[in-house]
């Protein structure tokens, strides 16, 4: 199993969800982050004066996933959270050596 950790725009959120829903991804952790990377933060102007902002609100999505679906489900986000803007975010891929429910104690595979 692998986790995916996706870092996206917020406004984008309801897009990635309907995506992966759509694409019977269903369960779902979602955080709300402050990040940046390339772009370094922005500039606002506000009453008159330059502000700089260079902590940016993201959107943090965890979904674990069989190893057979990690492209599946990475197309899905790409494609659902894309702008084509500097600031669309970032995923990331990491192995998962086992989970358990809680409910249970079971084992989950």
């Amino acid at each position: 199993m692998k986790m995916i950790n996706a870092i996206i725009r917020p406004e984008r959120l309801d897009f990635v969800k309907k995506a992966l829903e759509d694409q019977g991804y269903y369960a779902m952790t979602v955080t709300e982050v402050r990040g940046r990377g390339e772009q370094k933060g922005i500039s606002l102007q506000f009453r008159g004066g330059k502000m700089s902002v260079d902590m940016l609100p993201k959107i943090k999505i965890e979904i674990v996933v069989e190893d057979k679906d990690v492209d599946k489900a990475l197309g899905t986000i790409c494609a659902a959270a894309r702008t084509d803007k500097i600031g669309d975010g970032k995923i990331f891929v990491l192995p998962v050596e086992r989970s358990v429910r809680v409910r249970t104690g079971e084992e989950v595979k």
